[in-house]
């Protein structure tokens, strides 16, 4: 098990549960935008997110970011060490930095210093584009090994400053060597691991690359914390990474759909109940989701306040379901060391005990497609 650090109020491994982060594509010296942003990415279930910090302006407006937000706030740094010590005393939550990017050992250790004085992590964060020239000669191009050996270089330089409370990234936009890449820390060192593939593209690309890269790593029981890099929206990712989540079996947070994929023996043409169908299980378990009503009231001419009136004993019983499971998770984890098996143990729950008649209103809405 890795060890475990306290980024704000949200834990990052020793077992905690795999956290979802996010980065802002605001100009961080924006503060209205940026505050605006991150709460949507509160809303859509981002755990953390980063801002870049490129300049003083940048790292002046942290402390007025921080009054505006609810979530734990990391501030992105490149090359400039007082941009940290900055954003350091504005009251981030957590730095991301390469300390051998950042000059002398003097530098490291002041930002090492500033972070430990206010209990604030720190994450080396090495990407395939910006290896050393050094390192890239020695392997010959960017390898799991050079993205390991880059890590751990910068690693030890905090090390020797007497500082430990570090998260580790190995981001690279091949899926394979970035999976060897963390595969290779995760049996070096235990500190915990922040997954993802960096410059991963679109979402229809993106998405596929991150839930590969991602989801192949947390199904081995490797990463205590992630973000899905895409060329989209930030909240895109966090949809993404909360999908990934649940199809790794690690953090459900909506039911699972299960649809025949169809062959010969099908007598019905089931793809557009599955898509309609999907749409009002989201509908049910999240009511403040604009996408979903919209493509209820479209495809049964319906108005959306009589689609959530039907779709009422479904959300009630969605509610007791997961009250029941974190009630049971909770009482297994209490007696039993095996966290990860409590988190992903699957439960039978009887839905109909506090919902009622399910399939009722999703028959009469299926039935008015």
């Amino acid at each position: 098990m890795t060890r475990r650090i306290q980024v704000g109020a949200v834990p990052v491994g020793g077992g905690a549960p795999v956290s979802i982060q996010s980065m802002c594509n605001t100009a961080t010296e924006d503060v209205e935008a940026t505050v605006q942003q991150i709460r949507r990415l509160e809303q859509a279930g981002c755990d953390i997110v980063r801002v870049a910090v490129p300049t003083e302006e940048a790292a002046r407006a942290i402390p007025a970011i921080k009054r505006g937000i609810r979530i734990p706030l990391v501030a992105d740094i490149h090359f400039d060490y007082k941009l940290a010590l900055l954003c350091i005393d504005g009251g981030v939550d957590k730095i991301r930095i390469n300390p051998g990017n950042i000059g002398s050992k003097e530098r490291v250790r002041a930002v090492a210093d500033g972070c430990r004085e206010r209990g604030i992590p720190i994450r080396v964060g090495v990407n395939g584009g910006s290896l050393e020239k050094d390192i890239l000669r020695k392997y010959g191009g960017v390898t799991a090994e050079a993205l390991a050996e880059s890590a751990l270089g910068h690693v030890r330089l905090l090390e020797d400053c007497g500082f430990g409370d570090i998260c580790i990234s190995v981001k690279c936009s091949r899926v394979p060597v970035n999976m060897a890449a963390y595969e290779l820390l995760h049996e070096r060192v235990d500190y915990p691991l922040h997954l993802g593939v960096t410059e991963a593209g679109t979402p229809e690309m993106g998405v596929l690359k991150s839930a590969i890269g991602i989801g192949g790593l947390l199904c081995r029981g490797i990463g205590d914390t992630l973000r899905v890099s895409l060329t989209a929206d930030p909240v895109e990712e966090v949809t993404a990474a909360k999908k990934i989540l649940q199809a790794a079996g690690i953090r459900r947070t909506e039911p699972d759909l299960i649809a025949c994929p169809t062959c010969g023996r099908t007598q019905y043409d089931m793809l557009p109940i599955a898509i309609n169908g999907r749409s009002l299980v989201i509908a049910a378990n999240d009511p403040l989701n604009y996408y979903a009503i919209e493509d209820i009231r479209q495809l049964t001419a319906m108005e959306p306040e009589i689609v959530l009136a039907e779709l009422e004993p479904l959300r009630r019983a969605i509610r007791y379901y997961y009250a029941e499971v974190s009630a049971r998770k909770a009482a297994r984890s209490a007696n039993s060391s095996d966290m990860a098996a409590a988190q992903t143990e699957d439960l039978a729950i009887d839905m109909t005990a506090e919902g009622g008649d399910l399939d009722a209103p999703i028959i009469r809405l299926l039935n008015s497609l």
